[in-house]
């Protein structure tokens, strides 16, 4: 597959070769779905909690006798079915990952990049650099080329100047090669890898 380069003032930059095995393939949607749910699993803080009967702060002695008042039985005002009980089987902390192979992972990572060449939605340039970091100027940019919700993938180190540039636009995230994941870029509308991002990805999906 050969895609055409541009920069960020929107001219051309010559054209690159991306491999097939990695943006060539047909996308599919179990494969995606299992990955995102990994992430999005893993990313859970897993903190919640509620206060069994064990746990509340009420007096254990037993409210009334237990036969002769020709109602229910009961122990004490901790029980679930009281105001300010405590909860029955309710949520503790704990950790919703779960594992995914280091195969399969990538095989996710390849079918997200391949969906988005496959849907128009990938373009290559030529390098993420700004000669200062300046908001305004890069936003232009931007604005000019038509993104409005995009993931800007580079190689093993972002451009500082880049980056702090780009930090306050809304919609634009920029990531290194290494933190390319499979939620990030279905996100976006628009993703887009600088030619040294494309090398580092090819090395890493081999």
């Amino acid at each position: 597959m050969k895609l055409d380069v541009i920069k960020l003032d929107g001219g051309k930059a010559g054209s690159v070769d991306l491999g097939d095995d990695i943006f060539g393939l047909e996308p599919r949607a179990d494969i995606l779905h299992r990955v995102v749910r990994w992430q999005r699993n893993n990313a859970q803080a897993g903190t919640h909690k509620v206060k069994t009967r064990s746990e509340t702060s009420y007096s254990t002695k037993k409210i009334y006798r237990q036969k002769g008042t020709g109602g229910a039985r009961h122990g004490d005002r901790n029980a679930p079915i009281f105001r300010k009980g405590g909860v029955y089987k309710g949520p503790t902390p704990r950790s919703h990952g779960h594992d995914l192979t280091k195969k399969f992972r990538k095989l996710g990572l390849k079918h997200a990049l391949s969906a988005k060449a496959k849907e128009g939605s990938l373009v290559i340039l030529d390098a993420a650099e700004a000669k200062e970091p300046k908001t305004g100027a890069l936003a232009k940019q931007v604005k000019e080329l038509g993104w409005k919700r995009a993931l800007v993938i580079d190689g093993a180190d972002v451009n500082e100047n880049f980056a702090r540039a780009a930090a306050n636009i809304e919609g634009l995230d920029v990531l290194p090669s290494v933190g390319a994941n499979v939620y990030d870029i279905l996100r976006r509308d628009t993703l887009v890898i600088t030619k040294a991002g494309v090398e580092a990805l090819e090395a890493r999906l081999k």
